[in-house]
């Protein structure tokens, strides 16, 4: 395979990059690899030179930074270390984290995958509620071949 950037060296590194909620995947050879790294460094140092200057107009409106009850840690020492002293950290800097995380992430919410056994268990679970529905809806309407069915199928799920 072909780079996707020159077009005369075979590709060796593989990129997928997100733009706009779109993924693109590229195929690139070392030579433009390198120049595309070096280009996302510069976007990153841009991002993280804008980002200080935010924060630091934060520091400037509050005059003494608060501290964790917990361990010492001040705001400060987190961005110094890039790193929170304990859990007790994230309730008391939750105001200055907030607007920090939806910059990085895009939300402040998780929205990520469960692990694999407990997603198959959660979905278990949905279909069985989901015939369970369809197994009452069946009865109303007096669809007893139907509702006979329905009923087998959440026996054999019941099961599992």
């Amino acid at each position: 395979m072909l780079c996707d950037v020159c077009h005369k060296n075979i590709a060796t590194v593989h990129l997928t990059e997100i733009i706009n909620e779109k993924v693109v995947e590229m195929h690139v050879c070392q030579t433009c690899a390198q120049s595309k790294a070096s280009e996302l460094n510069e976007q990153l140092n841009i991002s993280d030179f804008l980002g200080g200057l935010a924060a630091m107009g934060e520091f400037k409106a509050q005059k003494q930074l608060p501290k964790c009850s917990a361990c010492g840690f001040d705001y400060g020492d987190f961005k110094k270390k890039g790193r929170l002293g304990c859990g007790r950290c994230y309730v008391t800097f939750r105001q200055q984290l907030l607007p920090f995380l939806k910059r990085i992430h895009g939300l402040i919410k998780h929205t990520g995958k469960a692990p694999f056994q407990i997603d198959r268990e959660m979905s278990v679970q949905v279909k069985l509620k989901e015939l369970r529905k369809r197994l009452e809806r069946a009865i109303q309407l007096e669809e007893y071949e139907e509702a006979a069915r329905l009923r087998d199928e959440i026996k054999k799920l019941e099961k599992k």
